[in-house]
C-alpha cells in the first residue's frame, strides 16, 4: 500500500459521516480492482451488481448495489466514466457549499 493510499484510508477512518466513509472504501476497492481485475470480470461484477441491485426490495440485496455496479462498469466503458466523473464532481461541489 502506497503512503497516499494510506492516507487516504486514514483520512476516511478520520471522518465522521457515513456516506463519505463509504465513499472513500468504494473509491480504495476501484483503484485496486482496476489494477488486478480483468476486464472482464469488472464488466461481469458490474452488470450483476446492476441487476441485483434492482431487486433492492429483497432482504440483503439492495438499492446500493445499482451505483456501485455503474461505478464498476464505468472503469472499463469512457462514456459511462465521463458521465460519472461529472456527477461525482458535482455531488462534491454540492457539498462544499
Amino acid at each position: 500500500m502506497t503512503e497516499q493510499q494510506k492516507d487516504e484510508a486514514q483520512r476516511a477512518s478520520n471522518d465522521r459521516n457515513p456516506k463519505r466513509r463509504i465513499a472513500a472504501s468504494a473509491y480504495l476497492l476501484f483503484r485496486k480492482g482496476r489494477r488486478y481485475l480483468p476486464p472482464v470480470v469488472r464488466g461481469i461484477l458490474g452488470f450483476v451488481l446492476l441487476i441485483m441491485g434492482f431487486l433492492g426490495f429483497l432482504p440483503i440485496l439492495g438499492f446500493w448495489m445499482i451505483p456501485l455496479g455503474l461505478a464498476l462498469m464505468a472503469t472499463d466503458i469512457p462514456p459511462l466514466a465521463r458521465w460519472l466523473k461529472e456527477k461525482l464532481q458535482r455531488a462534491r461541489k454540492k457539498n462544499r457549499d
